[in-house]
C-alpha cells in the first residue's frame, strides 16, 4: 500500500471519529489525539523536517490536506455539537407565559437618602433652596469664618480629620465637620452675584466627618442645616420655622418644642432645641409636652440667630440683615421617625436590615400624601 493510500485511510478514518463524536468533551479528546502535539496528524507534520526535499515536496501537500481537513471536520462537527445543545436549551427553557412572572430581587431606597428626599420636599415648600458645597473643606470656611479662630477652645469639640495639605486661606484641608460652611460659600457667592447678597433662604445636606463612633455616632453621618437671611428677622421666626418644619417631618401636629439657652460661636444668642416625647412600648414617640405625666424632652437639634462676626465674614453688613441657622442630623431624624435604634447599622451595607428599613423606588415624598408614606 502507498504512503498516499496510507494518508487516504487516515483521513477517513479521522472524519469517521469526528462525525461519532457524541458531545463537546468527546470531540475535544479527539482533537487532542489528532492535532495536538502528541497527535498522529501533528507527528506526520513532523517526519517532513527529516525528508529528502523532493520527498517532502511530494508528501507534503497530502499531510498538509489531511491536518487541514481534520481541522475543518472538528470546526464543523463543534458547531453542530453547540447548535445542538442551544436547541435543547431553548427547549428546556421555555417560559410558560400564562404562568405569573417570579418575584425578582429589588434593590431598595436607604432610609438616609429617602429622608434627605422628605427634608427636601418640605423646605421646599416653605421657599427653601438646596445649597451644596465640598466635603473636603478649607480650615477657613469650615472654622474661622464661622468666629473660631485657630485659638478658640470650640475646636476641640469637632474631633477633626486633618489632611497635611496647607489650604489656601492657611491652616489645613481637613474633612469638613459640619455642613456650616455650605452656609458661608452661598453667602458669598449672593454677595458676588448681586448687590446686599441677601435675601437668602437654604438648606445644605450633606455628608460631614468626625472622629467618633458608637451606637448613636458615626465617623461619617449626614446633617442638614438652614440659613435664612433677611430683614428684621428674630428669634420667633426661628421656631415658627422648625415647629412648622418638624410637624410635617413627623406628620403630627401635638409637636411641642422648648427652647433652651446654649452656645454656638456661629450663632448669638444660640439655642438647643428639645421636642416633647412619650414613651411607648419602651420607644421614644415625639409628640405632646415633654411637662406632662409620662412625658419627657428630648434635646434634637441646635439653632439661634447667626453672629454678626459670621455675617461680616461672608460680606454681609450685619447692621442691615439679620437671619437665624439651624443643624440637624439627618441619620437622627430617621431613627426616631422610623423606629431604628442603632446608628452603626446605617452604614454596615446589611442587605437584611437594608430590605427591612429600605423604601421602594415608588415612595416619592410629597406633602399632599404625607412625606412618610410609603406606595
Amino acid at each position: 500500500m502507498t504512503d498516499t493510500d496510507n494518508l487516504d485511510t487516515a483521513r477517513t478514518e479521522a472524519i469517521a471519529q469526528i462525525d461519532a463524536a457524541a458531545d463537546l468533551s468527546a470531540l475535544e479528546a479527539i482533537r487532542v489525539a489528532l492535532l495536538g502535539k502528541q497527535g498522529s496528524i501533528s507527528a506526520l507534520m513532523k517526519t517532513l523536517g527529516a525528508m529528502a526535499p523532493e520527498e517532502r515536496q511530494a508528501r507534503a501537500p497530502a499531510i498538509q490536506a489531511l491536518r487541514t481537513g481534520a481541522s475543518d471536520a472538528i470546526a464543523a462537527r463543534k458547531a453542530a455539537l453547540e447548535g445542538a445543545a442551544l436547541e435543547a436549551q431553548l427547549a428546556a427553557e421555555a417560559l410558560d407565559l400564562t404562568l405569573p412572572a417570579p418575584e425578582a430581587p429589588r434593590g431598595s431606597v436607604h432610609p438616609v437618602s429617602q429622608v434627605m428626599d422628605e427634608l427636601a420636599e418640605i423646605f421646599a415648600d416653605l421657599g427653601f433652596a438646596v445649597a451644596t458645597g465640598p466635603e473636603i473643606e478649607d480650615d477657613w470656611y469650615n472654622f474661622t469664618a464661622l468666629n473660631m479662630p485657630e485659638s478658640h477652645p470650640a475646636r476641640a469639640m469637632h474631633d477633626t480629620f486633618y489632611f497635611p495639605d496647607t489650604a489656601p486661606k492657611g491652616g489645613r484641608m481637613l474633612l469638613r465637620t459640619h455642613t456650616s460652611p455650605v452656609q458661608v460659600r452661598t453667602m458669598l457667592d449672593a454677595v458676588k452675584d448681586h448687590p446686599g447678597g441677601a435675601p437668602l433662604r437654604i438648606i445644605a445636606p450633606g455628608r460631614v466627618y468626625r472622629s467618633d463612633s458608637d451606637a448613636t455616632h458615626t465617623p461619617m453621618f449626614h446633617q442638614i442645616e438652614g440659613l435664612v437671611i433677611d430683614r428684621d428677622i428674630h428669634l420667633g421666626h426661628l421656631k415658627w420655622t422648625l415647629e412648622t418644619f418638624l410637624k410635617a417631618f413627623f406628620e403630627r401636629d401635638d409637636i411641642v418644642l422648648r427652647l433652651r439657652p446654649s452656645y454656638f460661636p456661629f450663632t448669638e444668642p444660640s439655642v438647643e432645641v428639645d421636642v416633647g416625647f412619650a414613651l411607648v412600648n419602651g420607644k421614644r414617640v415625639l409628640g405632646g409636652s415633654g411637662d406632662a405625666a409620662g412625658h419627657g424632652w428630648m434635646e434634637l437639634l441646635g439653632s439661634g440667630m447667626v453672629n454678626r462676626r459670621v455675617l461680616e465674614a461672608s460680606g454681609l453688613d450685619p447692621d442691615e440683615w439679620q437671619g437665624f441657622a439651624f443643624g440637624v442630623g439627618v441619620d437622627r431624624l430617621a431613627m426616631l421617625k422610623y423606629g431604628m435604634d442603632d446608628l452603626r447599622a446605617f452604614f454596615d451595607g446589611d442587605v437584611r436590615w437594608l430590605g427591612h428599613y429600605g423604601f421602594s423606588a415608588f415612595d416619592q415624598p410629597t406633602l399632599s400624601a404625607g412625606v412618610g408614606a410609603r406606595a
